[in-house]
């Protein structure tokens, strides 16, 4: 992958430990899906390296579409030969007692249980950092007593335990203290490094499909996966209620189980035509960089990734005013419109306002430009060496 992290890796010789030698981090992780977070985490490793530290990451599972060819050379990649992350316990204990790195990072909760049993195992004094990249309640809501408490007792016995925990929003690290009990002044907010000059790189590349560029009529983007979380039976409810009063197009990009549900419903209320659901894309910001307008359907979220690079890359968006996230992102609406979850109505009337009036470009990009690479990383870099004041 080429990136200007590689070509200053020379500048990380300011990060060496106290014994002269560069940091060692690993990364443990579970990548078992095609997009979000497996971008993040690799956009991390390549930040920890600019800043000058070893990262070794250890995927369970490492078939995601999303990957590809994006492992840069100086990451090394080291395979736990497990296919779930429970079944990686023992090869995560034996990296640990042989590679006694820094500090290792987890993300996703089941990666972040397990990192912590795995220290206590291996008996090495590896700083262990968990994050939590969702809000859980959001997530589990609905779902029976017994299976939140299946989720929610692990969370509690064994977070507390970590040596530091990141949120990747304020309203996921409120959700994590309800939790788990520790204090929200100790677990530490982070924005994910989601902003690389790679983004406006691929953005430039062409994208072939037939409504962009310059059809003519606006085009509407959502992304994501085809499932209950992102919610896209309120945007296409949404979707056709603008097409009633404005000549507009609407792409989905992702697959999941609830394809024919949602081709059926765009049939279902006549506007099957207008809307076209490709599946997974390699490169979803060559569509967005040509959208009219993105928008973000969420019931649930943490902090969602895709909407920060919409913004990044200028375009108009709206977005569920979801738990947790949108809110913070959109600079509490001022940016972009937040419209209550599960209305098609409201989305409606904002989706309509936001292509009628669409916001300036620059402020956009300005707004999320905390959410960079290098400023993420570094942030990360100082919670996993234990630099951090207060």
């Amino acid at each position: 992958m080429t990136s200007d992290f590689n070509i200053k890796r020379s500048l990380g010789k300011r990060e060496k430990t106290k014994k002269g030698r560069r940091p060692k981090i690993a990364v443990f992780i579970s990548f078992s899906g095609m997009g979000g977070v497996e971008r993040m985490v690799l956009n991390l490793c390549e930040g920890l390296i600019h800043h000058g530290c070893q990262v070794d990451l250890l995927p369970v599972k490492s078939r995601s579409a999303d990957l590809g060819d994006r492992f840069p050379a100086s990451l090394s990649v080291r395979s736990l030969s497990a296919n779930h992350t429970l079944t990686s316990l023992p090869a995560l204990v034996h990296y640990l007692k042989a590679e006694r790195p820094d500090a290792l990072l987890a993300a996703k909760d089941r990666a972040n249980q397990i990192a912590i049993i795995a220290r206590a195992i291996a008996g090495v004094p590896t700083r262990i950092v968990v994050r939590m990249g969702t809000t859980v309640t959001a997530a589990l809501s609905g779902k029976n007593k017994l299976r939140k408490m299946a989720w929610y007792l692990p969370m509690r016995l064994l977070y507390p335990k970590a040596d530091a925990v990141i949120a990747v929003s304020r309203g996921v690290a409120q959700d994590m203290s309800r939790i788990t009990g520790i204090g929200r002044a100790t677990i530490k907010v982070v924005q994910n490094p989601v902003i690389s000059d790679q983004i406006y790189e691929r953005a430039r590349e062409p994208v072939s499909h037939a409504w962009l560029p310059g059809h003519g009529e606006p085009v509407i983007l959502g992304i994501g996966r085809l499932t209950r979380q992102k919610d896209f039976p309120t945007l296409i409810r949404a979707f056709a209620r603008v097409r009633q009063n404005l000549a507009c197009r609407l792409i989905i990009l992702g697959e999941g189980k609830d394809r024919r549900r949602l081709e059926d419903l765009a049939k279902h209320l006549s506007v099957k035509p207008f809307v076209d659901m490709p599946g997974f894309v390699n490169n979803p910001y060559a569509y967005l960089s040509r959208a009219s307008m993105f928008v973000l359907s969420s019931a649930w979220e943490g902090s969602p990734n895709v909407l920060t690079e919409a913004l990044a890359l200028g375009v108009p968006s709206v977005a569920t005013d979801c738990p947790s996230g949108p809110r913070e992102i959109m600079h509490n609406g001022t940016i972009g419109k937040l419209v209550p979850v599960g209305d098609p109505q409201n989305l409606a009337d904002a989706m309509q306002e936001t292509l009628a009036n669409p916001p300036d470009n620059a402020r956009l990009k300005n707004a999320v430009r905390d959410y960079s690479v290098e400023s993420s990383s570094r942030r990360y870099l100082d919670i996993l060496l234990n630099r951090e004041l207060g």
